[in-house]
């Protein structure tokens, strides 16, 4: 039996038990199976073998960025068709998503592989390194098409209502890996290549438990021609995009690092390849503790989004004390064992008769007691960023995330290593010291938004004005009004209504669509009519909104301004489809009365929110919101005035 949680009611640690536990699983899975990888290589081959799966690791984040674009595009688009209930669309962005993946994942392996020996010098390779890399590479690359589409059709899997199936998946693909290593690497002599090859038959037999998935999919029964490239995938590669541009984010700061560590790495005494090869196994081990931070985070996302959009304030600011407190709480147990533990830790990826032994296990302890001396501060940043998007504010989640990795780190390392000439100590030496600045400013921005928590509340009067009060008992209409921005549609919905006796919803629709979305109230304020970018927060908006809008036009008559209310019902029985217009003087004494501001600021604001509500409106609809063969009824509101209008649309109602 599916055991359903009371997000508004239940303990705030059973919920977060529940949801943030198989996050952070799932996130481990991938951080263990790397770092698994890196001890078998280590043993094996030495530190050669270490750098050079360091050298090759930017072209995994590169698949995965990938996987990323194509999987989690696919899975919100899925989600929004879905609950739009697009069956057909939904299939087609399943089928196509998948045929894209295919096709894009071999051309990336192909190109990849035909410029691999170019592209291990950009990221970081020495000359020793050089033969191992290409091994290494050559395998893995075989092996990319595999993971990429495996990967992809697993977001697939989790927005089909899967997520266990999904985690098998990646289990069983992982615990065949281990289990090879050590067969390939140690019984068969094979080295990097071995290590590479235990890897690909662990994503190609992940890829074969995916792929058996698709003829099982629940939510829609895939058809031949649902696998054709259409304009879905347009929308698809749009609402991925986010994630892209995070994991190029990682890509950029990887591909630095190996750079600065072979470059100043070869003036120091540890030569180019010891630092290359000590600082991926080291981030391998520090993702253990990023993974962590980050599954618990993202595991309080529904629980901090859906008290924050019912206005249980209280409980949203229990939630991120508790996430805090553990988030901080793990940090300062990694940051004890880097800074007690150093040469235990990097004796797991080294044997003790590598010639380069000594000088790997001293650069080991340099790193971990410079670089990540303050890594236990990442919590805050980390938590902020999930927090802050949690709280609707997709932009300043984005910008938090990148203040360590690209504003301040980067930077930092250009200034200490070169412009004080510190070198290889400099870049250290920036790691702590870009932790500790973020630290600071996601601070701020993290109490700011605490603080903001009791101005955005949900009053109880806004709550009231929320529920859907009963309708007047003759016939039943539901009037539409879509409009121009100052044509003055809302005062004309808010007569009509109040001549009908039946109720109004506008501004209560927002309270209505925040508790139905999970999206805090205030967010839903500023976005429900513009759209800055196809975010899957800007789609769970709109699916709640529809939600919303059928629910209201079951229940009774009623007039609603806004919100695609002509689109959502064109295909319902007694609704008046009304839209409104006015000139540009009339839209122009209105904004300017209205909002007391001159005439050329309400010019510039009538365009720009005019141009806001079209391109909202034809992303939701795909047609045009002016188009007056959308509407049963079109006013001009400068003619006739907005009481006239409004008596206007009553008379005729009446007497219909």
């Amino acid at each position: 039996m599916k055991k359903e949680f009371d997000l508004g009611r239940d303990k705030i640690n059973k919920l977060l038990i529940s949801f943030a536990i198989p996050c952070v699983i799932s996130m481990l899975i991938n951080s263990v199976y790397n770092i698994v990888d890196q001890i078998f290589i280590g043993k094996g081959v030495g530190t050669l073998g270490n750098a050079a799966t360091n050298v090759i690791f930017p072209l995994v984040i590169l698949a995965n960025a990938i996987a990323g674009l194509i999987g989690n595009g696919a899975a919100a688009n899925l989600s929004l068709k879905l609950g739009e209930k697009k069956e057909t669309e939904a299939r087609a962005s399943i089928g196509s998503s998948v045929t894209l993946t295919f096709i894009v994942s071999i051309l990336f392996a192909v190109l990849a592989y035909i410029f691999l020996p170019k592209l291990v010098y950009m990221f970081g390779c020495t000359e020793n390194v050089y033969s191992y890399a290409l091994s290494y590479g050559k395998i893995i690359l075989v092996g990319a098409p595999f993971m990429i589409i495996y990967s992809v059709l697993s977001s697939i899997i989790r927005a089909d209502g899967n997520p266990k199936y999904s985690m098998i998946m990646l289990v069983v693909g992982a615990i065949i890996n281990i289990v090879l290593d050590p067969v390939f690497i140690f019984g068969f002599n094979m080295g990097v290549f071995g290590g590479g090859l235990a890897t690909v038959i662990g994503q190609v037999i992940s890829f074969i438990i995916a792929l058996c998935y698709l003829p099982k999919i629940k939510s829609v029964k895939l058809e031949r021609e649902d696998f054709k490239i259409n304009n879905s995938v347009l929308r698809t590669l749009s609402l991925g995009l986010s994630s892209f541009i995070t994991q190029v984010t990682i890509l950029v700061l990887f591909v630095f690092m190996n750079n600065m560590m072979t470059k100043f790495g070869a003036m120091s005494k540890y030569g180019a390849d010891i630092p290359l090869s000590v600082y991926g196994v080291i981030s391998k081990i520090n993702s253990l503790y990023i993974s962590f931070v980050l599954g618990v985070s993202i595991g309080a996302q529904p629980i901090i989004g859906f008290n924050y959009g019912a206005g249980n304030l209280e409980r949203v600011k229990e939630t991120l004390r508790k996430v805090l407190t553990i988030n901080f709480v793990v940090g300062i147990i990694f940051n004890l064992i880097f800074i007690l533990f150093p040469e235990q830790i990097a004796g797991i990826f080294i044997s003790s008769e590598d010639i380069s032994y000594a000088l790997f296990m001293e650069f080991a302890k340099l790193m971990c007691h410079s670089f990540l001396l303050a890594c236990a501060l990442n919590a805050m940043e980390m938590t902020t960023s999930i927090v802050v998007q949690s709280l609707g504010n997709v932009v300043k989640a984005t910008a938090v995330s990148f203040i360590r990795q690209i504003i301040l780190f980067i930077p930092l390392a250009f200034l200490l290593s070169t412009g004080f000439n510190l070198g290889l100590n400099g870049i250290l030496y920036a790691g702590c010291l870009a932790d500790s600045l973020t630290f600071v400013i996601a601070s701020i921005i993290f109490i700011g938004e605490y603080k903001k928590l009791g101005i955005y509340s949900t009053k109880e009067k806004e709550e009231n004005d929320a529920v859907i009060p009963k309708t007047y008992k003759g016939k039943k209409i539901v009037v539409t009004i879509s409009r121009e921005y100052g044509s003055g549609g809302r005062y004309v919905g808010e007569l009509l209504a109040k001549n009908l006796g039946i109720p109004f919803y506008d501004k209560n629709l927002i309270i209505l669509s925040a508790k139905e979305s999970g999206l805090a109230t205030e967010y839903v304020k500023k976005n429900e009519q513009t759209l800055e970018g196809p975010q899957t927060t800007d789609d769970l908006l709109y699916i709640a909104t529809t939600k919303v809008i059928e629910k209201l036009y079951k229940k009774g008559s009623c007039v609603i301004v806004g919100r695609c209310g002509n689109f959502i019902l064109k295909n319902k029985k007694d609704v008046l489809k009304v839209y409104l217009y006015s000139s540009l003087d009339d839209k122009i004494n209105r904004v300017t009365k209205y909002y007391n501001i001159d005439k050329d600021k309400a010019l510039n604001t009538i365009n720009k929110v005019n141009k806001e509500r079209k391109k909202h409106y034809k992303y939701y609809t795909n047609t045009i919101l002016d188009d007056y063969n959308n509407y049963d009824l079109v006013l001009d509101v400068s003619k006739f005035g907005v009481e006239k209008t409004a008596d206007i649309i009553s008379n005729i109602i009446k007497n219909s």
